[in-house]
This record gives C-alpha cells, structure tokens and sequence, in this order.
C-alpha cells in the first residue's frame, strides 16, 4: 500500500480533525466516510488504490474517531452533525465536487448528505451502506437466528443478563462476525487497528452493546422515503454475506433513479478486503464512467 501524499489536521466545527490524501486529482477527488459509528478511517485503506487510476483520495477520522480530537459531549454524536462535518471537510480542504463513498455507517452519511448537499458531488458510492436502521436490525436478527443452536445459546442467555464483554459472549459474537462482517481467515492489521481503537462512547451512544443491539440515536434511522431526491450517478455495493443486507442494498436502489448495484459474490462487509480487486475495479469502472467531459 502506497504512503500518503499529504496528511496533518484541520479545524472543523471547533475541532481537529486528523486526515490523510493519496494521490493526485487527475480525474478527480475520492472523499471516502468511514463506519461504525466510532471507527476510524484504517480499515479503509484498500480504497486508496484508487489513487492508482488518476484519483485524489481523501480520508479523514470523524469527530472523536482515531487520531482526531475527543469529546466526551454525547449531544454531537448525531447524523445530523456528521454530515454537517463532511460538507465541512469539503470546503475547508477545498476539494471541489467529490466522489463521495461511504462505508457502512459512513453510507449512511454519503446517502444523507447527497440528500441535503448532491450539489457539491459527482458521484455517490456506499459499501454495506445504510438508509433504513429498522430493516437492517431485522435482517440482522434472521442472521443470528441462523447461527448454529449453541452459539445462538450462548449470545442470547448473555444478551438477557446484559452481559455483553463476557468473554464466552464475545467468542460467540465472533462466530456471527466471521459469517458477516469480514470472512477472512487472517483479519488485516489495518481493521485490528480500528477495531481496537473504536470510540466506546460514540458506540453506546448511536449504536449500542452489539450489532443486534440497537438501542442508541441511530435505532429508529430512515431515510427511504427522502431517497428519491439523489439524482447523482449512484453506485450501491455489497456482499452477498453482508451483516447489512442484500436487502437493504436491494431497497436503497430501487429509490434512486439510475442507480446501479452489484453484489460481490464472496464477501460479508468488507468486499474492500475480502475481494479487494474486484471492488477497486467495480469502482474504478464506475467513476471512470463519470468523469467530466
């Protein structure tokens, strides 16, 4: 993997805001949103591949993620600040009209801020991307029925007690997350590393314990019905293992005219990781197709 361009800090909404670019902007600018909430941007790095094909990569960590500055102030942990905070990242780093891709929660993100700001975008790409929290919680939950009995024991008599960092809870948790998340025998350092250093604040607070427990700002998120307004060349991926469901991918692209959608054969989560190059190339083929005349 290549080595940033330029990386430092920049103030955003009051804060700092660490951030990393590769490559050069002769096709034009890559603004990637990473997920969780409360991940960091690591675990995307495979994206900066595209920096290969003549594209300006951007990643940055969101408020209290990774390298930037913490904050222990609950309120602006919201999706409404968020997004505020990528159309800041944008102008203040200049960026002009992006390629927005956003992973996971970070799809959440890209989808609402096409709503609100499409005027600055070329293109919208989500990886595993969310617009309706309920459905997802619901598909997740007919994954975890389908666990082998003894795990899903396990998961649900912990669950009861709320005994969510017991280690013989989070073994089983496991199981799910190697069906759905990343399905690779060998995790790469760069998902360890976010993984590791999550925000449990920004967790508990939008999210909750686990992935089936959704109990924070994010559980009743849906913004379907607001879907119909993007109007930029859209790009909806996901595996076909995905702990955020075909399903989902599946309703998402139905609400945005002309949207395109494929489903990597051999992946969960992360198509970026566990089938890297057809993911660059999937992606690289669609923003090369909507390049500026």
């Amino acid at each position: 993997m290549s080595r940033p361009t330029s990386e430092g800090r920049v103030k955003i909404l009051g804060f700092d805001l660490n951030y990393s670019i590769f490559g050069k902007p002769v096709n034009g600018t890559i603004l990637t949103l990473h997920g969780g909430p409360g991940l960091d941007h690591q675990y995307m790095l495979p994206l900066a591949d595209l920096a290969e094909h003549g594209f300006r990569v951007v990643f940055y960590d969101q408020l209290a993620c990774g390298a930037s500055e913490r904050t222990r102030d609950i309120g602006l942990f919201t999706v409404e600040r968020a997004v505020r905070e990528v159309e800041a990242v944008r102008a203040q780093l200049k960026l002009g009209k992006v390629h927005l891709i956003g992973s996971s929660y970070g799809g959440l993100l890209a989808l609402e801020y096409a709503i609100q700001y499409q005027k600055n975008l070329r293109t919208l790409t989500t990886i595993g991307g969310v617009s309706s929290m309920p459905l997802v919680i619901a598909e997740m939950q007919r994954m975890k029925s389908q666990l082998p009995p003894e795990t899903l024991e396990v998961l649900e008599a912990h669950e009861a007690r709320g005994e969510y960092t017991d280690p013989e809870y989070q073994r089983a948790l496991m199981t799910f997350y190697r069906r759905h998340f990343c399905r690779l025998e060998k995790w790469p350092k760069e998902l360890n590393s976010s993984l590791s250093n999550a925000n449990p604040l920004i967790i508990s607070t939008m999210n909750g314990p686990t992935e089936f427990t959704v109990v924070g700002g994010l559980r009743y998120w849906d913004n379907r019905s607001r879907l119909h307004g993007i109007r930029v060349p859209t790009l909806i991926l996901c595996g076909i293992h995905d702990e955020v469901s075909p399903k989902e991918a599946r309703a998402i692209s139905r609400r945005i005219k002309g949207s395109r959608r494929f489903v990597f054969p051999n992946s969960s989560h992360l198509a970026m990781w566990e089938q890297r190059e057809a993911c660059i190339s999937t992606i690289q083929d669609f923003l090369s197709a909507n390049l500026p005349e």
